[in-house]
């Protein structure tokens, strides 16, 4: 005798122990396996239910426009995998805001739901999440974040990976004005939300049986060729490894987060209100732009297909930090090390004159040949190498000079030994402090300009782009391996991503293509490094009588611009 379907719904089958439990029984454990402990995967709304005080939920409205802002295709249409998340989930989008009581005191909450698109992050959800965030300011409580996703969300390209710094800004607002920030870590969160809002809040808990790092499991294994250790990732690894503060269960987590807010509430001397950052006016999107031309004069730029700037992009005589350390600046002071241990190799950084003027410079640095790409990682900083960086970065800001980096790499080193020394965390924090940093701020990718690990040195007040670089969330090999049948698709998602300088700039992402010699970059690197020269120096000098307070709001509406999803008023929240 077979069960009929009605009668298979009332049991499900425990993914730890294989044990078949009784419906209602597994959701009274609150979706817990009373056999082996699997907390399974909920969804928003059932999360809520069960974290808040009951008849004090309030959503937040959802509704934003319709975006598809690079016309994104795979083997199907970005607007139809969102139609189909929206049918399946009956979400608007992969989180759920509200304001609600836990244990009677208020705060507002942003969940993110993985079943929609695995919980990616996109411009809408940037721009729900920053909106929560502006509530729980505008309110004056705390913001709590529970993350469960995979990462940014690949079909909007760049303007994906642009959300991190969104919300991260928001969270420096709440941090300023004394209001605490929590977040949740949930089982999956990985990539962009991992090194961004899910580990740049003051308190960092995780839900037993939680996973969370920057690269993915299967990414790591493909890269390193090894087998994981036992646990990696898991919640109970990342407390013995310092970064989380706590290991919760569920049941116990609406009672820890009750007790965390009553803890906070503590009267304290008020604080001027924090000014909320408006969006910049927003770009349209990339298909109904009018091209950009390169400023800087020089050679008209060739049209290049993507895929063949990539490969430009890569190539191994390609002018590298330290060459242009050595030709477009004069008398660098390398400085080493992040304080804690490390030196990573990887990034590089110091003291340098840019004509009359002392600046900071840190950059990624890879090599020419395959001995120098082997001792600097192929230029894809550690955790070290990150916080290498913000040293300096706080450094510069201490001393008033301006800071220069120089973006070139694959993105972040996806090893082991980086994941258990807190990669998430040390990119996640290298975003928050740029958001804030108050002083001039100067980015150039030169090369490849990959995900997160290229964010970490790009958010700042002015960001130019060398005419063959490539920035993007995540490599076209590593997209067409998700989105297309197999990796020989690379072709495809370059071109789909939308990565080049001209996309970029058309985009708001980058502010001036330097133009290369005819050819390309490494065929002239004197001619490379004079026009960079130029171009550093034209758009500098005008950030340097910029008031610092004025710097760090300017930087702020420049990327608060990028949750906008193609505009659309933001929508009252009361």
């Amino acid at each position: 005798m077979t069960a009929t379907a009605s009668e298979e719904q009332l049991w499900s089958r425990c993914v730890g122990c294989a044990s078949l439990l009784y419906r209602k029984r597994l959701r009274r454990n609150l979706d817990v396996c009373p056999e082996c402990g699997e907390h399974a995967r909920l969804g928003a709304p059932e999360r809520l239910r069960q974290l808040v005080d009951p008849g004090s939920l309030r959503l937040l409205p959802d509704q934003l426009p319709e975006t598809d802002p690079i016309d994104f295709v795979d083997v199907l249409p970005y607007p139809h995998r969102l139609s189909a998340a929206r049918a399946s989930t009956g979400l608007a989008e992969a989180v759920v805001c509200a304001t609600a009581t836990i244990g009677a005191h208020p705060a507002v909450l942003a969940v993110m739901d993985f079943r929609f698109l695995g919980g990616s992050l996109g411009c809408a959800v940037g721009e729900l999440i920053t909106r929560a965030a502006e509530r729980a300011l505008d309110d004056r409580v705390p913001l709590i974040l529970i993350t469960a996703s995979g990462g940014a969300r690949m079909q909007e390209g760049v303007l994906s990976l642009m959300q991190m710094a969104t919300v991260s800004q928001a969270i420096a607002a709440l941090r300023e004005a004394g209001l605490l920030t929590v977040s949740v870590l949930t089982d999956p969160t990985y990539g962009g939300v991992a090194a961004s809002f899910a580990t740049n809040t003051d308190l960092v808990l995780a839900e037993s049986g939680a996973r969370m790092g920057f690269a993915g499991p299967r990414v790591i294994r493909q890269v390193t060729g090894r087998a994981l250790p036992e646990g990696f990732q898991s919640a109970d690894v990342l407390l013995r490894h310092g970064q989380v503060d706590m290991v919760v269960q569920r049941r116990s987590l609406r009672g820890r987060l009750g007790a965390l807010l009553a803890a906070t509430r503590a009267t304290r001397p008020a604080r001027p209100p924090v000014p909320r950052q408006e969006p910049a006016p927003r770009r349209e999107r990339l298909a109904d732009a009018a091209p950009a031309a390169p400023a800087g004069g020089g050679d008209t730029p060739a049209v290049r297909d993507a895929w063949d700037t990539v490969r430009l992009a890569r190539h191994p005589g390609r002018p590298t930090t330290l060459d242009y350390l050595d030709s477009v600046f004069d008398g660098f002071l390398e400085l080493h090390g992040d304080r804690l241990g490390g030196d990573c190799p990887a990034v590089v950084g110091g003291v340098a004159r840019l004509a009359d003027r002392h600046v900071m410079v840190i950059g990624h640095q890879k090599g020419h040949t395959t001995a120098e790409l082997v001792a600097r990682n192929f230029g894809m900083a550690s955790p070290a190498g990150h916080r290498k960086a913000l040293r300096l970065m706080r450094l510069a800001a201490r001393l008033g000079l301006p800071v220069v980096t120089l973006v070139d790499t694959p993105g972040a080193d996806p090893g082991v030994s980086a994941e258990e020394q807190g990669q998430a965390a040390a990119i996640a924090e290298n975003i928050l402090t740029l958001t804030v940093l108050p002083t001039p701020v100067l980015a150039v990718i030169t090369g490849e300009g990959g995900s997160g690990g290229a964010l970490a040195l790009a958010v700042a007040d002015r960001v130019l782009m060398l005419e063959n670089a490539v920035y993007s969330v995540i490599s076209p090999e590593g997209c067409a391996a998700i989105l297309w049948p197999d990796r020989s698709a690379a072709p495809q998602a370059a071109r789909a991503l939308r990565l080049t300088a001209p996309d970029l700039c058309r985009l708001g992402v980058v502010d001036e293509v330097v133009p290369e010699p005819t050819t390309a970059a490494h065929d002239d690197p004197a001619e490379t490094a004079h026009r960079l020269r130029a171009a550093l120096l034209s758009n500098l000098l005008p950030l340097l009588d910029v008031p610092p307070a004025m710097l760090v709001r300017l930087r702020r509406q420049r990327f608060r611009r990028f949750g906008m999803a193609r505009g659309g008023a933001r929508a009252g929240a009361r």
